[in-house]
């Protein structure tokens, strides 16, 4: 298969050895009883795998509105999927495999996300060997969509201590009037260090009513210290993405059109500023 003949949101891709894992949402009927997430593999980011299905959430009674913005991480040599899922309200939770391929099945206690708050797209961060999930506070319930933080204890089965809430979907520049009660959107948050230790985090709005994928630069090195919002990498309806390397090389993976029934995976070169990211011509 060729990628854009894969209909999938949120695409996220784990390197492993000479292989390209890529998971991502189902996107038919996305917004409810997908039945599970898939996995397709590749050598060369060109022609994949057909899909092969590596957590079925109807299994394990999972399955009772959306499962959403699944990504894979390589962490304490198992392999951890956060996924979206709802039981009340939405919210991120851990299932583990042995394998990229899976089958994954439940490993945290429930969300990790706060129980009582609509939550999703959670992603894993490792600062000073400590785990943090990322995540977004849902404009559904607070209007003002929120990027938030909350540390997870070591064996990912739970989290610790409060939430920490970083910024609003109002907050950046581009928002010159906010309109009370107007849902504003903050989705698909995932970390990346630039190779001069510069943190960095991206993440999904709209901006003219356009998807788009834009930038957070940390000032101190760390997710608990100053930032500021910097130029977009997309405003022209793509967006829900993540990086990661490969020879020596950065990309950037994202899904576009926002168009439902045409979602795909597209895959455009970074090159690492030092200090923040800009797609290669």
């Amino acid at each position: 298969m060729k990628s854009y003949e894969i209909n999938i949101r949120d695409p996220f891709v784990l390197v492993e050895d000479d292989t390209y894992y890529m998971y991502g949402t189902r996107a038919q009927n996305f917004g409810r009883f997908v039945g599970g997430v898939d996995v397709y593999t590749s050598k060369d980011l060109e022609n994949w795998s057909e899909p092969l299905e590596c957590f079925n959430s109807v299994e394990f009674d999972m399955n009772k509105e959306v499962v959403w913005a699944p990504e894979v991480h390589k962490y304490n040599d198992a392999y951890y999927m956060l996924v979206t899922l709802t039981d009340g309200m939405r919210g991120t939770y851990a299932l583990k495999s042995d394998s990229p391929l899976g089958p994954f099945k439940p490993h945290s206690d429930g969300k990790l996300t706060p129980t009582e708050w609509e939550c999703l797209d959670g992603t894993l961060y490792i600062e000073n060997d400590v785990p943090y999930l990322v995540f977004c506070h849902e404009h559904t319930q607070i209007y003002d969509g929120a990027m938030c933080y909350i540390q997870l204890s070591d064996d990912l089965t739970h989290s610790v201590g409060e939430p920490v809430t970083m910024f609003r979907a109002t907050d950046p520049k581009w928002v010159k009037v906010k309109i009370p009660f107007k849902h504003y959107i903050t989705d698909g948050p995932f970390m990346f260090r630039t190779k001069d230790n510069v943190l960095l985090i991206i993440w999904s709005t709209f901006i003219n009513n356009k998807y788009a994928e834009c930038v957070v630069r940390f000032n101190d090195g760390t997710i608990k210290g100053s930032f500021e919002h910097i130029e977009p990498l997309i405003d022209d309806d793509g967006g829900h993405g993540m990086i990661f390397g490969t020879n020596n090389k950065i990309y950037l993976t994202y899904h576009t059109p926002n168009k439902t029934g045409s979602e795909h995976p597209a895959f455009i070169e970074l090159i690492d500023n030092c200090d923040s990211l800009k797609k290669k011509l």
